[in-house]
Parts: C-alpha cells; sequence; structure tokens
C-alpha cells in the first residue's frame, strides 16, 4: 500500500508538472515572445525564431527602431492581452512604447493619445516609479515637440532606474530641444558608459557630434552603426541618418546611395524616401524627386516634407502646386495640433518665408521662451529679418551658428540666414564671408535659397582694396 501511494504520488507530481509546463508555454506565446527563452524539446534542436510580436517588443524596449508590420502585430497582441488582464502595468508600457514608435514611423498623431493613455494606465495600474512607463512618457513627450515635458519624465525615468540606458538617451532628446548643451553631453557620457558600442549607442553619439560640428565623428559613428545593426528596420533607419548626414555636407550621389539602399532594406523607411527626393532634386533629376517626395508623404504626411515639396515646386515655377502643398501643411499642422504636438517651429519657417512674417517672429518667440533649442534660434532670427527686425534677428542668427553658445552644427541653412541678415545690415564683409561659407558646406542645400545665396554673393562682389578688412 505505502509503494502505491507513492506511485500515486509520483504519477499525480509528474502530470502536475506537465500541466504547468504546459501553462507556462502558453503563458509565453500570450506575452509574445518569452517562449524562445524556454527549452526545446527535441534534443540539441535550436529554438524556433522569434515572431513579429517578440521582435517588435525587443526593438521597443531596447531603444531600436522596429518594422512597421511588426509593430502591428505587437500592438494586437497587446490590446488582446489586456483585455483579459487590464492590470498588467508591464504590458501597458510595451503598448505605449509600440503606439510611440508606430506614430513616429507613420506620422499618424491618432497614435500619440492612444499612447499617453496607455502609459498612463502602466503607471495608475502599477508601480508609480514604473521606469518603462516614464520612458515611454519621455518618448512620447519627443515625439510631440514637448521637450520640456520629455525632460522631466526622462529625468524620473533616470531617477527610478539609473542604470537604464534608454532613459539617459531619450533625454539627449529632451536637452538638445532645450538648448542645454551640457545636459545633453552629461547624458550621452552616461550613454556610453552603459551600453559602449552598440549600433544604437553609436547613432546617438552621431546625432550629438552633428550638432557639434564634428562631421567626421558623426558619419564614422553612424557608418559603424548601420554595419554592425542585425534588423533591417534598425539597419535602414541608421542609413537614412547617414544619408542626411551626406547630403548636409554636400555630397549628393552618396547622400542618394545611402537612402537607396535604407530603402531596399526596409521598404517603410519613408524618411528615406524624402531623403532620395531631396537628393534627386539636388542632382537637377526634378521629376523623380517629385514622386519620391509624393510617395514618402502618401506614407508618412509630415509637415516638414509638405514645406520641402512645396518649395520645391516653387523653385520651378509651379506656384498653383506649391500652394496646394502649403495649404495640406497648414491642414496636417491643425491635425497634429489637436494630438498635443507643438508645430511652431515648421509653422514659424513657413510663415516667415511664405505666409505672415511677423505672426511667425510672435510664434517663435514664444517657442524659444519655452525650449530654447537651436532650431528655434536660426529660425526666429530669419523671422525677425523678413518681419524688418534686423539688429534683433543678428543676436538669434548668431547663437544659432556660434559655437561657443552652442550653435555648432555646420548648416548651410544657419549660415546663408546669417550672411543675409549682415548683409541687410551694411556689414558686408563678415556677409561675404558668410554667404560663401554656407555655399561652401552644401551648395544644394535648399531649392530656393541656395540659388538666393549666390545672387546675394554676386550682389556684394569682391571686396574693395582700398576698404579696411572688417
Amino acid at each position: 500500500m505505502e509503494v502505491m501511494k507513492r506511485e500515486t504520488e509520483h504519477g499525480w507530481r509528474a502530470r502536475r508538472r506537465s500541466r504547468v509546463l504546459i501553462a507556462s508555454v502558453a503563458g509565453a506565446v500570450v506575452l509574445g515572445g518569452v517562449l524562445v527563452l524556454l527549452p526545446w524539446g527535441g534534443g540539441d534542436a535550436p529554438p524556433p525564431a522569434p515572431g513579429p510580436a517578440a521582435l517588435a517588443r525587443g526593438a521597443v524596449t531596447t531603444g531600436v527602431p522596429a518594422a512597421l508590420p511588426d509593430l502591428a502585430v505587437l500592438i494586437g497582441d497587446r490590446e488582446t492581452h489586456l483585455r483579459a488582464h487590464p492590470l498588467d502595468g508591464v504590458s501597458w508600457a510595451v503598448l505605449g512604447a509600440a503606439y510611440v514608435e508606430q506614430g513616429r514611423r507613420t506620422a499618424d498623431t491618432a497614435n500619440w493619445p492612444k499612447a499617453e493613455k496607455a502609459l498612463r494606465t502602466s503607471l495608475k495600474v502599477g508601480a508609480e516609479r514604473n521606469p518603462q512607463a516614464l520612458e515611454g512618457l519621455a518618448a512620447l513627450a519627443v515625439a510631440r515637440r514637448d521637450f520640456p515635458a520629455a525632460k522631466k519624465w526622462g529625468e524620473s525615468a533616470v531617477e527610478a532606474a539609473p542604470k537604464r540606458w534608454t532613459a539617459h538617451a531619450v533625454l539627449i532628446d529632451a536637452y538638445t530641444g532645450l538648448g542645454d548643451h551640457k545636459g545633453v553631453g552629461r547624458a550621452l557620457d552616461k550613454v556610453m558608459e552603459l551600453r559602449p558600442g552598440t549600433p544604437a549607442v553609436r547613432a546617438r553619439a552621431a546625432a550629438v557630434y552633428r550638432d557639434r560640428g564634428w562631421r567626421e565623428d558623426a558619419a564614422a559613428q553612424i557608418s559603424d552603426a548601420a554595419a554592425a545593426a542585425e534588423a533591417p528596420a534598425e539597419r535602414a533607419a541608421y542609413l537614412e541618418q547617414a544619408g542626411r548626414l551626406a547630403f548636409e555636407r554636400g555630397d549628393r550621389q552618396e547622400a542618394l546611395r545611402f537612402f537607396q539602399e535604407a530603402l531596399r532594406t526596409d521598404p517603410d523607411q519613408r524618411a528615406a524616401q524624402a531623403g532620395q527626393a531631396r537628393a534627386l532634386a539636388a542632382l537637377g533629376r526634378t521629376t523623380d524627386a517629385l514622386s519620391a517626395y509624393q510617395a514618402a508623404l502618401a506614407k508618412l504626411p509630415s509637415p516638414e516634407y509638405a514645406l520641402e515639396l512645396g518649395e520645391l515646386y516653387e523653385s520651378l515655377g509651379l506656384d498653383q502646386a506649391a500652394r496646394v502643398q502649403y495649404d495640406l501643411l497648414r491642414a496636417r499642422v491643425r491635425g497634429a495640433e489637436a494630438a498635443g504636438v507643438d508645430e511652431e517651429l515648421v509653422l514659424g519657417r513657413f510663415e516667415a518665408d511664405h505666409g505672415d512674417p511677423a505672426a511667425a517672429v510672435r510664434r517663435l518667440r514664444t517657442e524659444w521662451g519655452r525650449q530654447p533649442g537651436i532650431a528655434v534660434a536660426d529660425a526666429l532670427g530669419w523671422a525677425l529679418h523678413r518681419a524688418g527686425a534686423d539688429e534683433e534677428a543678428l543676436e538669434f542668427a548668431t547663437i544659432a551658428t556660434d559655437g561657443d553658445q552652442g550653435g555648432g552644427v555646420r548648416s548651410a541653412l544657419h549660415v546663408f540666414h546669417r550672411g543675409v541678415i549682415e548683409k541687410e545690415l551694411g556689414r558686408y564683409g563678415p556677409a561675404r564671408r558668410h554667404l560663401r561659407e554656407a555655399l561652401m558646406i552644401n551648395p544644394y542645400f535648399s531649392p530656393l535659397r541656395a540659388p538666393d545665396a549666390e545672387r546675394e554673393l554676386a550682389e556684394l562682389g569682391e571686396p574693395s582694396v582700398e576698404d579696411p578688412p572688417t
């Protein structure tokens, strides 16, 4: 009897272990990819490859770009799971991060309210110091161009988890938007300490080095990041970044190669398609450029790209087509603002050149008071010039182009703006120098403004041998 009892207990425990294992496997499937971490039957056979939800989850929780189809699967998976488990704070945070990434990749502002709701729910049902949800709210604020909020949430995430490198990474974006260049340096140093040499960290370093004017260092970092990236979506994002760097230094052909390779690697990389259009326009292939812009805008309706396309039409004398794009820009800005996005910068730039410069000054003054980044300094300086306030305009143009004040980025557009303002003020020596510098940095920086730079420089002529240097 005792033997039979022990055999019965042994059988019951074996059956219980079997049920637990089955339940664990089922739970792994529901959680989207944990299954790959469990032992797989069949001796030494490798485990199955992770599915789309697992791939996307791995991307959004480790600070790298995710493929759009995988994101859609992850979002559907988490939404289904949360209907049955509404108190799962971790899954709410994952869902919120996925919404942010999807919105960033598609410019679909409907994602922002959904992301905010998911991330705040994560804080409500889980721990209040949930670093993943705090970091997600910081990334959402960056996507909305709300850099004060990004700083608040990002610093809270760092306080909750000081060793979480992705929290420090999102602070790089927040501090950049606020013009806090020392803060950017500290955040980058921390990221490089916590995750040295990874592709995502190299891409972050490349962006910071670009802003400092370290063009060769930036190019080297992003080249290494693209070479080391394994997932196609991640590699395509870094190739697109490399293309932007190449275009900014005036290398049209290399930029085009980077953008085309990014699109071959990930056809959903619409930022690369807009970059391709930019490079094609610079190469004089305007028909191809127009087609590429239209294709990019169909999938990524960014106000920035609408402005670029409108200015390309205007440079070709197609004023009616340009006005159509400018009207679309206004409509997209209204939709974005309804979803909590700050589009004052792009709207101010548009109004300064194509609308009401005085309205642009009002918008950009407010923006400068709230988040004084270098791009805002340049836009405000140019708006002031267009409104006739050149003395004040030069103050902001100097901030945007002076490395000691944070404007170390070698931007042909920023230097062009400064040169035109100096010419208007009769400071012909500095004006001549800056207009030449703009065309040396990138002779193709804008289909409208690059020809303007050549005309302004021709009007200045060569300096008189009798006049002392300025």
